[in-house]
């Protein structure tokens, strides 16, 4: 009877020590879980405010040049164009220069002109993403209207512009700017079957400025990917912890149960 209550003991304290053993494993992959969780979803919303940041410093780009243009509104096309065209030569980012009255483009340096139901009067935002246009087939365009009583300018760059910016992000996150019911990301925009996955840890932010929202988020599994990776990393040093751990409780058992053999043995 003594024989299997020995092998009682040996198999409880075996029990015992891996289970103190996986203590500091668990703690430390529940610690690493949260805090890979955690570093995400910083990181997604700090990216939103950035994109925020830089989208408006682009687009204000746009807006001075609309600035500079605007005296030129309502004069003749004949003396404003000269000075639109080395606007245009003189600034890289520039992609065309229009002036409007009353709703009607009569000055542009795009060739062809742009469109006049591409205006956006009715629009909240001052800026429109302009795809597959006449001027620019199978490309984007931005453009932003000042607006001064009857009189516009339209200011327009290369979408590529704004693709830049958002690739200037490496963190992993997926970046997605929306004008109205347009939108473009670092790899397409608006004419994609479907959108880029944004779905963990999604956030958004809005420009008060030009009225526009960046969407932000990471693809579908790239968190797990992180945790398994992160796992990969962390696992060897938490094993080690817990070999140590279970190695000190069973070593105490050890002494404690001498201990008692030893009393026990002088008392008879």
């Amino acid at each position: 009877m003594s024989k299997f209550r020995v092998i009682g003991r040996g198999m409880m304290d075996l029990v015992m020590t891996l289970a103190i053993s996986s203590i500091p494993i668990a703690s430390g992959l529940m610690v690493m879980h949260y805090h890979q969780d955690s570093k995400l979803r910083e990181t997604a919303r700090v990216s939103a405010k950035e994109a925020i940041y830089s989208v408006d410093l682009s687009i204000n780009r746009l807006h001075e040049a609309a600035t500079a243009a605007m005296p030129y509104a309502g004069s003749p096309c004949e003396t404003a164009k000269e000075y639109l065209l080395k606007q245009i030569q003189d600034v890289q980012y520039l992609r065309a220069l229009a002036l409007v009255v009353d709703g009607r483009t009569y000055c542009d340096t795009l060739v062809p002109p742009h469109e006049n139901d591409l205006l956006y009067a009715a629009q909240k935002s001052p800026v429109k993403l302009i795809i597959d246009s006449s001027a620019s087939p199978n490309a984007v365009r931005v453009a932003y209207q000042l607006r001064e009583g009857n009189f516009s300018v339209i200011a327009s760059t290369h979408g590529t512009e704004l693709r830049n910016e958002l690739r200037a992000f490496q963190t992993g996150v997926v970046l997605l700017l929306e004008f109205g019911d347009t939108y473009i990301w670092a790899d397409g925009d608006s004419r994609d079957a479907v959108r880029p996955s944004q779905s963990e840890f999604f956030t958004t932010e809005h420009s008060t400025k030009f009225g526009y929202t960046v969407k932000v988020g990471y693809p579908e599994g790239y968190a797990a990917n992180e945790r398994r990776q992160a796992f990969t990393q962390v696992l060897p040093s938490l094993a080690l912890v817990g070999i140590i751990t279970g190695s000190i409780f069973y070593w105490g058992v050890f002494r404690q149960r001498r201990s008692r053999v030893r009393t026990a043995a002088d008392n008879a």
